[in-house]
């Protein structure tokens, strides 16, 4: 097809879909953060930060609820659009970052019990977390800063990629923040909870209700990155792409068809808000319970060792709770 051929793409799709996903998530996120914000602050600082991102998102969404409700037409002025998108961006990158994080957290808590109880303190955390902050500013600050949000003077748009001059650019570097920000994240988090639930199944001295919790848990994480995060990246590279090909005088008949799957992914991305803080406690719950059954038997065969070699090693007290290495 040649440029005179292109189908008309239809702006009509997002004004309908997009406020009525926005409302919802807007609505279960704060509810569900209100109802389990003290939870989070008494679990660990990664688990407090990724509620943190969360709350920056949420609070820009009746922003982005008036411009798609008023026809796709911006009235906060060109300095608040780029503040929402950038909170978009800090709020998807950093949700994958210290879910990464606490995958990593649970990997050595279950695989390494007693190498690193006691070595993982608060201060980690608080580093690790300054450093996931501080990476996916440093990442999504190009974003709104080099590619403009608007197209010319027209400050009654506000894009959630860039405009036509500059798409390409763009397109690459998205791709970038795709593998970094969430290719390489997947791949860690796929392999992490693989390997502990490989562990955890084959062990025989694991009660089968912790066997199942792991393997659930591992299922509910591939399908939460599926569903969240995976339609996402993929449609929005494709939707950008195919404006490229546009612009090269290059039409596609899927044109339609990828716009409106991004705009549909938009939507799905914005639901890890309502649903992170269910992720991150149930994973919380999980590793906890499974850090004491394989510390409580690393223990016992630990001391069968020591008192073959004449030496002791402690226990825990009468009412002595075992807790987690990574708990704050």
């Amino acid at each position: 097809m040649n440029a005179t051929d292109c189908e008309k793409i239809s702006k009509s799709f997002p004004q309908t879909f997009l406020p009525p996903v926005f409302i919802s998530v807007f609505i279960v996120g704060l509810f569900t953060l209100l109802q389990n914000w003290k939870k989070l602050k008494s679990i660990n600082i990664l688990v407090f930060n990724l509620g943190l991102a969360d709350v920056l998102y949420l609070l820009t969404l009746p922003l982005l609820i008036t411009y798609y409700l008023n026809g796709s037409k911006w009235i906060f002025g060109a300095a608040v659009c780029k503040v929402t998108r950038f909170c978009f961006d800090l709020n998807l990158y950093c949700s994958i970052g210290f879910l990464t994080c606490l995958s990593v957290y649970r990997y050595l808590a279950i695989i390494y019990p007693l190498k690193v109880l006691g070595k993982v303190t608060r201060t980690h955390s608080v580093i690790i977390s300054a450093m996931v902050w501080i990476v996916v500013t440093a990442q999504s600050l190009p974003g709104v800063l080099i590619f403009p949000k608007n197209s010319g003077n027209n400050t009654t748009q506000c894009f959630d990629t860039t405009d036509g001059e500059n798409i390409e650019k763009y397109l690459q570097y998205n791709l970038v923040r795709t593998i970094i920000g969430f290719c390489i994240p997947f791949v860690i988090i796929v392999g992490s909870y693989g390997h502990v639930t490989f562990v955890v199944c084959h062990s025989n001295t694991i009660k089968m209700v912790t066997k199942q919790r792991s393997l659930k848990l591992l299922i509910l994480m591939i399908l939460f990155f599926s569903i969240c995060y995976a339609p996402h990246h993929v449609f929005k590279n494709l939707n950008m792409y195919s404006r490229v090909l546009q612009r090269r005088k290059i039409c596609s008949s899927w044109n339609s068809g990828v716009f409106i799957a991004h705009q549909a992914g938009r939507g799905l991305v914005s639901l890890n808000s309502a649903l992170n803080p269910l992720v991150y406690l149930h994973v919380n719950e999980d590793m906890g319970a499974q850090f004491k059954e394989l510390l409580q038997r690393s223990r016992r065969a630990f001391s069968r060792f020591s008192r073959s070699k004449s030496g002791s090693v402690p226990e825990p007290q009468d009412g002595q709770e075992l807790k987690s290495p990574l708990a704050d």
